[in-house]
């Protein structure tokens, strides 16, 4: 079938190069390429894999590849294998008729284990015939929707939260096109599966349920080494990058490297709500150690058993990082810092987003998610954002972001300067009220938010002399919104905005029960978290949940589609306005101040436009010309589950 001489492979031609002509082929001796035959009835030869670099060492390099066309019908041989899956191929309404060989030929036992290309029961009689696997499956053929049914009742048969969460992971591993498809299916259900606030404890537990690599783990011990590192990743296309260091996962603190949950997840919902190719995700976790006594005392923590490294030595594995990225992946790929420290994030921030395309999603995400909601619930309370008053309790990534944000919205409704609008918000942060007496021993990024007022230590102290409307808790801090404090809200607010913002469940700053409760059912709410339905006086509530999610999906694709080289505060402006236009009536009538989680995909491709729009209205896309119909062109461009028909 196959024989290697020198530097040809006779009778046989490669895919994708033309089967009328002799051709060659230059490969890289040094990159190790496996090929595989089709035999004269168009099936892949079984289990056929020749590596290349001994016969390369044999030649000394490079290896030329000499395509011959057969004599009657041809035989075939694919090198590297598959079809180039340019963004943008893997529409919704295609069927793509492909063979699934990328690194070794995809078929028999091997097909069944690759999670990219498995179908399991799915796979057609003729699929079964031509890729070796009659006999390896069970007779029945059933169809992806059926398969979508058994696997949600399989869900619902755990009782334990992380039960399910590893359910999904070991299905993601298993079959990614199901877990898609569950997951965008059953969105509502799952959300708080695969991330908050489940996720949460899937890091805590990470080492102990660890089983195989989704991303990558970049340590210290890897220094120098880095863009080495990135190359052993299997897919090239990274359009998205979700990076931590772990040092502040949700509001459970330094778990080090199993802070990796979060990135997998974020991704997993990049994918789910906002269409972005799996193969074109890629979680990193740099591990500079931990300051976790428990982690470094567990016999089976994952990551590097040290005090965590800061200073330069933190800054030039970091510098390290963002440099192979940007040389490995180009100028267009969004880097997404997640969960890093205060004193980190803010100045990754600023270091980075003049140079790299940036984003982070716990300063910047959460702020367009919040103001999202504000501008909501001005539908149900009445007036401007700059009519309100707004308080919060914590004053770190979160709490500074969404301040700004809605110190810049203010700022663009009014004309007014930004060091005004700025007045109308308050913070809090441990050691109380942030005033001007306090500037000298401020961070930096708290000292815009000084005011002049004087000094309150006490919260609820604060809440009656401030007297907001808008309460809004960031502090990682579990029922801090007491009873007193919700009353003080409902004594001078007749509909009071609350949003306990802190994830997940167990820290959220109060429930949605003690809100409505304690309101006497007058509070407009929404958490960090989800909370289930609830009934006051003969009402049923159902709050609304401040969900990351909603943003940062549709941003990511925006940004993609539009080829945006830089993230700009107007872009989150715009993600918030589009977000707030899917609230309707019939949301507002029940309390909601975010459109449910079902609509999510319709969602994120509004939100995706207006984000593009305003890259190309800021001379920040690259991919020209605009298209006329930006929503159309998202949804177009959008990742969709549907199994692939194989030759």
């Amino acid at each position: 079938m196959m024989s290697l001489n020198g530097s040809s492979f006779l009778k046989n031609s490669i895919s994708g190069v033309s089967r009328t002509q002799s051709q060659s082929l230059i490969l890289p001796a040094r990159r190790p390429m496996v090929v595989a035959v089709v035999n004269a009835n168009g099936r892949p030869e079984r289990n056929v894999g020749v590596s290349l670099d001994n016969a390369a060492k044999e030649v000394n390099a490079p290896v030329a590849v000499e395509v011959a066309e057969s004599d009657s019908k041809q035989q075939t041989a694919i090198v590297g294998g598959g079809v180039e899956d340019v963004y943008g191929e893997d529409s919704a309404t295609e069927d793509h008729f492909i063979t699934p060989w990328s690194v070794s030929v995809a078929s028999g036992y091997s097909l069944l284990r690759d999670p990219h290309h498995n179908k399991g029961l799915a796979f057609t009689e003729k699929e079964r015939d031509a890729h070796y696997l009659r006999g390896l499956l069970p007779p029945v053929v059933v169809n992806h929707d059926l398969q979508v049914k058994k696997m949600m009742h399989n869900m619902r048969q755990y009782q334990v939260p992380l039960q399910r969460y590893q359910a999904m992971m070991d299905l993601q591993e298993r079959n990614e096109r199901l877990f898609y498809k569950l997951l965008i299916e059953n969105v509502e259900e799952l959300l708080p599966i695969v991330y908050t606030p489940t996720v949460g404890e899937a890091c805590q537990k990470y080492g102990s349920i660890f089983k195989n690599p989704q991303g990558l783990f970049i340590s210290l011990k890897d220094k120098g080494k880095i863009l080495e590192i990135l190359k052993n990743w299997p897919q090239k296309k990274i359009q998205v990058i979700v990076v931590t260091d772990g040092e502040r996962i949700l509001g459970l603190g330094d778990l080090g490297c199993q802070g990796m949950g979060i990135p997998v997840g974020k991704l997993s919902l990049y994918t789910a709500l906002g269409g972005i190719r799996p193969s074109a995700c890629l979680p990193v976790t740099i591990d500079v150690g931990t300051n976790n006594e428990k982690m470094l005392n567990d016999e089976f923590y994952i990551g590097l058993r040290q005090r965590r490294a800061s200073g330069k030595e933190y800054s030039e594995l970091m510098n390290e990082f963002m440099t192979a990225v940007k040389q490995n992946y180009g100028e267009k790929v969004l880097i997404q810092f997640e969960d890093f420290a205060n004193h980190n994030a803010f100045d990754l921030l600023a270091k980075y987003s003049t140079t790299h395309l940036v984003f982070n999603d716990d300063i910047q995400g959460t702020a367009s998610v919040v103001l999202a909601g504000l501008i909501s619930a001005l539908k149900l309370v009445g007036g401007t954002l700059a009519d309100h008053r707004f308080l919060f309790l914590g004053a770190g990534e979160a709490g500074t972001g969404i301040a700004e944000l809605i110190a810049l919205e203010i700022s663009k409704q009014t004309n007014v300067p930004l060091e005004e609008t700025r007045k109308k918000v308050f913070l809090v942060d441990s050691k109380g009220l942030i005033v001007k007496s306090r500037l000298d021993s401020l961070q930096h990024f708290k000292k815009p938010w000084a005011h002049d007022h004087e000094p309150v230590n006490d919260f609820l102290d604060v809440v009656k002399s401030i007297r907001p409307t808008v309460l809004i808790g960031s502090s990682g801090a579990g029922q801090t919104f007491t009873k007193e404090i919700i009353e003080a809200m409902s004594s001078f607010n007749k509909k009071p905005i609350i949003l306990a913002l802190s994830n997940p469940t167990s820290q959220s700053e109060c429930t949605a029960e003690q809100a409505y409760t304690w309101s006497e059912g007058r509070a407009i709410f929404a958490s960090g978290s989800p909370f289930g339905p609830v009934e006051y006086n003969g009402k049923v509530y159902v709050s609304g949940q401040s969900n990351n999610a909603y943003i940062f999906p549709g941003f990511g694709l925006g940004l993609i589609i539009s080829g945006a080289i830089r993230v700009h505060d107007d872009m989150l402006l715009a993600a918030s306005e589009a977000l707030a236009e899917q609230v309707t009536q019939e949301h507002f009538d029940n309390g909601l101040i975010y459109p449910p989680f079902t609509n999510i995909r319709k969602i994120s491709a509004h939100i995706a436009a207006r984000v593009a729009a305003k890259a190309y209205e800021l001379g920040l896309a690259s991919r020209l010309p605009q298209p006329e119909d930006l929503v159309a062109y998202a949804e177009s461009c959008m990742y969709s589950p549907k199994y692939r028909s194989y030759r």
